[in-house]
């Protein structure tokens, strides 16, 4: 195992600390979740991480995910994990909520100028009730673009040039954090005013246009399945070849090796130490951004 690799494997040992941290808090306090994206895909296809994948994603219900920042303030381990959310006083540049490590460090190219919690995190994914009517579903796709746009603040990479050259110039043309802040909240509530519970189907709509457009019935994840992962059996999709499929075709097919890279464009990765130290040094240097 080469040096990359073994890095690699070092920061999929502390996810799967988070995740079954977080999946022990779930349980306590009633709270459901099921894996997502390539942690699922993982799962299904090699019982744990994709090899080469530094991520851990998990998808929660609306209704969960709203609750978990005060449930967890309240009951969990707050010496050791964080759960940290983009609000009007601080902007992660992330649509999802983050659990995150106290005790490491891993800093994003995206968020080396912010003074913001800067620990190696899973992701927290909201899934929403997708509107019935073709114009709400219309509406609410757009609010979803608009969250994106200004919670994130950065040019979309991998994206069509559309969305790119839109993004550049709504980006330009709000310029104050009060008032970006004040539309991506105002989008967000827009797009979770459907509500789970009135629609049978969800989606993400926090992760660009080709992603809010997968949609899957609800009770897939009212009611899931479970997969082993690292050993440890975890919740997914019910229906979970049907999950992967709509989100990545022929799942079980290997990328080609150009693509078999990591997600993450970390800057500076320290596991065994606090972010904290790094302050004003790796980052938020001479007082970074805002």
């Amino acid at each position: 195992m080469n040096e990359h690799d073994a890095q690699t494997r070092k920061i999929q040992e502390k996810l799967l600390e988070i995740l079954l941290y977080f999946q022990q808090f779930c349980d306590e306090n009633g709270l459901r979740f099921t894996l997502a994206g390539g942690t699922c895909l993982g799962a299904v296809r090699h019982q744990g991480f994709i090899p080469w994948d530094d991520d851990l994603d998990v998808f929660m219900l609306r209704e969960d995910y709203e609750k978990l920042p005060e449930l967890w303030a309240r009951n969990a381990d707050t010496s050791r994990y964080s759960c940290v959310r983009s609000d009007d006083k601080l902007n992660i540049h992330h649509t999802s909520t983050e659990i995150k490590d106290n005790n490491t460090t891993f800093i994003n190219r995206h968020g080396v100028d912010v003074d913001m919690h800067q620990g190696l995190m899973i992701d927290v994914i909201a899934l929403d009730g997708v509107a019935d009517a073709p114009l709400s579903r219309l509406h609410q796709m757009l609010q979803s673009m608009i969250f994106c746009c200004f919670n994130f603040q950065r040019l979309p990479a991998h994206k069509s040039k559309l969305t790119y050259y839109a993004t550049k110039v709504a980006l330009a043309i709000v310029r104050s954090d009060k008032l970006k802040y004040k539309l991506w909240k105002t989008a967000e509530n827009q797009v979770a005013k459907y509500g789970v519970a009135n629609h049978p189907l969800v989606a993400s709509f926090g992760e660009g246009v080709a992603i809010m457009q997968q949609r899957f019935p609800k009770e897939w994840f009212l009611n899931p399945g479970y997969a082993t992962f690292e050993g440890h059996t975890m919740p997914v999709p019910a229906d979970t070849d049907k999950y992967l499929t709509i989100s990545y075709g022929d799942y079980m097919q290997l990328p080609p090796p150009e693509e078999q890279v990591c997600r993450h464009d970390a800057v500076f990765i320290d596991l065994d130490h606090s972010y904290k130290q790094y302050r004003g040094i790796k980052y938020f240097v001479n007082g970074g951004k805002k």
